[in-house]
């Protein structure tokens, strides 16, 4: 028996790449749920006068956190030292991750970083920005001739 030779069409290879790209965006996608969420979470909340970050870190000590702010960027990183268990013990689950950990985050405005005051108290660190003196809105007068 003979076969043709069929050049296959551009629309099946546009379908076939659709397919292929849609199971790709699929597998990337149950990987991103199943993933743990980024740490630590924040809230973040502002007023006119500034902003406030809190963000829980328990097991975790002053000296193990830094934080460093520029212009409307907060960097918030650190380390979680592994816990060693008994030598004779094995693990059925271990979901605490260790290790280093830096979250950066962008600011809804500039904020003046010689003012930044940051306490850690019972695994909860709350930072205090105050707003950028020259990003605060100003009010102007009109004047009437």
């Amino acid at each position: 028996m003979y076969s043709r030779f069929r050049v296959p069409s551009i629309w099946h290879e546009m379908d076939q790449l659709q397919r292929e790209m849609n199971r790709i965006f699929e597998a990337s996608d149950r990987k991103r749920i199943l993933g743990s969420p980024r740490y630590p979470a924040i809230n973040l909340w502002t007023n006119d006068e500034g902003q406030f970050i809190r963000t829980e870190m328990p097991g975790l000590k002053a000296d193990d956190i830094s934080i460093d702010v520029t212009a409307d960027t907060l960097t918030i990183s650190g380390s979680r030292s592994h816990e060693e268990a008994d030598e004779n013990a094995r693990y059925h689950r271990q979901e605490h991750t260790y290790g280093t950990f830096t979250r950066a985050i962008q600011l809804p405005f500039m904020v003046e970083t010689s003012s930044v005051e940051a306490k850690f108290k019972n695994g909860v660190l709350d930072i205090k920005l105050q707003r950028a003196e020259s990003d605060k809105p100003k009010k102007i007068a009109v004047k009437s001739e």
